[in-house]
């Protein structure tokens, strides 16, 4: 079973992710910032699915994403940007630190799937 990690410091957020991934089969362990996201890989294994909010304290999202591309041993996980930022500099600035897909708030089930779908994670 596929594993996800989901990073949103609404909690709402990422209970409503958490209920479409459990339906799709995939399990999901949750942060509320990019620190405690860290904290949770350097303990978790087999995380292939990083959905990051890009607006959190602490640690916001693009840090986080910025971070764990740094480390090759997480190279081969997909990340996707879940956020209400729409501006196309951060969208891009989000694809040029190594983020694999872009999800704008707010979302449907079916957009969600289709970008699962894209980085592989769910056929």
């Amino acid at each position: 079973m596929p594993k996800a990690l989901i990073i949103d410091d609404s909690s709402t957020v990422r209970s409503i992710i958490s209920k479409m991934l459990t339906s799709w089969g995939i399990a999901s362990i949750q942060a509320c910032n990019g620190q405690e996201a860290l904290q949770k890989l350097s303990t978790e294994c087999d995380i292939q699915l990083a959905l990051v909010d890009w607006n959190m304290p602490i640690m916001n999202g693009l840090e986080f994403v910025k971070q764990v591309r740094q480390e090759s041993s997480f190279k081969e996980m997909r990340i996707i940007m879940v956020t209400t930022e729409t501006e196309m500099h951060q969208v891009v600035s989000a694809l040029e630190a190594g983020v694999d897909e872009y999800i704008m708030k707010p979302f449907t089930e079916e957009i969600f799937k289709e970008k699962l779908n894209m980085v592989g994670v769910i056929g």
